[in-house]
């Protein structure tokens, strides 16, 4: 054998191990490279929806979900996962991969069951990537038919002259309607009774028959039994009159002046999802709430398209989450 048969045979041989090794690559490893190496998205995206089928923000992921999937040409699976006042479902997105396709569709009750946890298992501003609002609506007053109440104004007058004789309902402990009623009870200076309840229908369903005398509650709850003569509509809660009952005034022009709590739905990611990855789901998002269709859905819901930054929906997140721990903190409001 020559100098160079034997300098070949050498190279050969160390090659050996190198593609044997290679050969043993499951093909699989290639095509996650091959798909990692194109354009977001190639594959469904998944809303998780922490909430039970048919609460306003699992229709919010189904109609919003529908659109986007058409408008970024992958479908978008809808995943219910409920339990502890939505926090388990954040908790999923939080310790998902920050790859842009596992989102979620929450509300204003993130912030207030973050607020009122002493210990939340994961990091809510840095574990979980506001990318925008979708819409934003109302609270509204209600009283039975038969309350002596006939404005705001009586009713606050009530409630002073008889301090924790009334009672109001609620979701449950921790809620926005229970979190906004004790900012109103501060605010107007009243004492008034918590009645917490597995559900606005139960709640709603004991408003009509007196065991409680007022409830705060998203418009569409409360509209058919407002539309049946049932109960009285007194106030809203956002800083100006809603759309969608444009003739009931406000709290804040009720007597209560600087009174605002504003309901609103949004879009999620993981934390540390890359920044074109946000861009791309708020541009398009943004883009499905301008529809007329959209606009449509969402006032069915009592909602009004709110599309935002990534970062002017991640300062609301936190300025909220902020203001309830220290509405729970002064109402010593512990989770159920």
């Amino acid at each position: 054998m020559t100098t160079g048969q034997a300098r070949t045979l050498r190279k050969k041989q160390r090659l050996l191990p190198l593609l044997v090794l290679l050969s043993s690559v499951p093909a699989s490893t290639g095509i996650a490279l091959a798909q990692s190496a194109q354009p977001y998205p190639n594959r469904p995206l998944r809303f998780i929806i922490p909430f039970t089928p048919g609460g306003s923000n699992d229709i919010f992921g189904r109609i919003i979900g529908q659109r986007l999937s058409e408008a970024m040409g992958q479908p978008v699976l809808i995943d219910n996962r409920p339990g502890a006042g939505g926090l388990l479902g954040a908790g999923i997105v939080a310790k998902a991969p920050p790859d842009g396709y596992n989102l979620m569709i929450h509300s204003t009750s993130f912030t207030t069951n973050v607020a009122i946890q002493a210990k939340v298992p994961f990091d809510p501003f840095r574990d979980i990537a506001p990318v925008t609002r979708l819409g934003m609506g109302a609270l509204m007053i209600t009283v039975a038919a038969e309350s002596p109440a006939k404005t705001m104004a009586e009713l606050i007058a009530l409630a002073r002259a008889k301090p924790g004789a009334l009672n109001y309902g609620s979701s449950g402990s921790g809620g926005i309607n229970h979190l906004a009623t004790e900012v109103l009870n501060r605010m107007a200076k009243v004492q008034t009774v918590h009645v917490p309840y597995k559900g606005i229908g139960p709640a709603l369903t004991d408003l009509m028959g007196g065991q409680i005398q007022f409830l705060l509650s998203g418009i569409p709850n409360v509209m058919p039994q407002v539309k049946s003569g049932r109960v009285r509509a007194l106030a809203v809660s956002t800083p100006t009159r809603s759309p969608f009952v444009p003739d009931v005034p406000t709290i804040a022009e009720s007597g209560v002046p600087g009174y605002a709590a504003v309901l609103w739905w949004g879009l999620f990611a993981p934390g540390g999802t890359p920044r074109p990855i946000i861009d791309r789901l708020n541009a398009e998002t943004v883009k499905v709430l301008q529809t007329a269709e959209m606009r449509e859905r969402l006032a069915a819901e009592g909602a009004e398209p709110a599309g935002t930054t990534p970062e002017a929906f991640a300062r609301i997140v936190r300025e909220e989450i902020l203001f309830w721990r220290a509405v729970a903190r002064d109402a010593a409001i512990r989770p159920d």
